[in-house]
């Protein structure tokens, strides 16, 4: 075991202890999965990453850094929030990128771009996996789980991007704000609930703060369903779902975390074929960690 440099950044807001905290290790150098597992179960947030050398393939194709991005349990191919805060991190840490205004990172999913949104970082969201409308006895079982009406279920869609998470939009933010999860019913399941802040059924309609939507997110936790404060790989899908359907224009800000006490902001812009996807950052912990 030896000391590593470590931040825990905290990510989707530019207040500390208001957005959704990542660990960073700064140089998982040597460290084996199961270091890494145990580790991120350690810290009790919902996930950690350790930054790497680039593979010589990914160096080749442009990479500034590797991450691997655990949550608890289970390793996983891309996550946004992970991403930014990582990206955050090895910046402050005095990374430099290859190409100046990009950071390229290699992850599961292979490489994703990170670029630079006045003080924001902004990703740009990987491709699905697996898109189109959920089985209907899927939203079914959504809509139990959600204790709502399957007609308040508006819309619905598969949003895997590597996390595998599954849509639905509701007809208001007032109706997701308002939700009780069963876990008994959703326990096993990534499910993303997005629902319009301003006036409903007015595609680019934006509550006082300017405000698109407001989103939630449940997944399996260490103990049973877990929400997470603020999801970027969810909000990536939902943008990519939401815009290419018509159901949300090409430039908005999502709000998450809001049950929770947070006040994550998610800025989503479409560039051309590009959706980013961007928040700011800030670390609250520097230090170093025994691994």
């Amino acid at each position: 075991m030896q000391q590593r440099p470590f931040h825990q950044v905290d990510v989707f807001t530019a207040q500390a202890y208001r957005g959704n905290p990542l660990a960073v290790v700064l140089d998982g150098t040597g460290l084996s999965t199961e270091t890494m597992q145990e580790f991120t179960n350690w810290t009790n947030l919902s996930e950690a990453t350790f930054l790497l050398p680039p593979t010589p393939e990914g160096r080749a194709a442009g990479a500034d850094y590797r991450v691997r991005i655990f949550c608890p349990g289970r390793e996983l191919p891309f996550a946004g929030h992970p991403t930014l805060g990582s990206c955050h991190a090895w910046l402050q840490a005095g990374g430099k990128p290859q190409v100046a205004g990009k950071v390229v990172q290699e992850c599961g999913v292979g490489l994703v771009t990170l670029r630079q949104d006045g003080d924001r970082l902004a990703f740009a969201a990987p491709a699905l996996i697996k898109s189109g409308p959920l089985a209907e006895d899927d939203v079914a079982l959504i809509a139990r789980g959600l204790g709502v009406d399957r007609s308040d279920i508006l819309h619905h869609a598969w949003c895997d991007n590597g996390p595998n998470w599954r849509g639905v939009m509701l007809r208001s933010a007032e109706q997701v704000l308002a939700l009780k999860p069963d876990a008994s019913i959703l326990g096993q399941l990534d499910v993303g609930v997005v629902g319009p802040r301003g006036k409903v059924g007015v595609i680019g309609s934006t509550d006082a703060e300017g405000i698109a939507f407001e989103v939630r997110a449940f997944f399996p936790g260490n103990n049973g369903l877990a929400e997470d404060p603020v999801t970027g790989s969810l909000n990536a899908a939902l943008a990519q779902w939401l815009i290419g359907a018509g159901l949300a224009p090409t430039q908005y800000v999502a709000a998450q975390g809001t049950c929770l006490g947070r006040a994550g902001r998610v800025y989503v812009q479409q560039d051309g074929d590009t959706i980013w996807v961007g928040g700011s950052s800030v670390t609250c912990v520097s230090g170093e960690v025994l691994l």
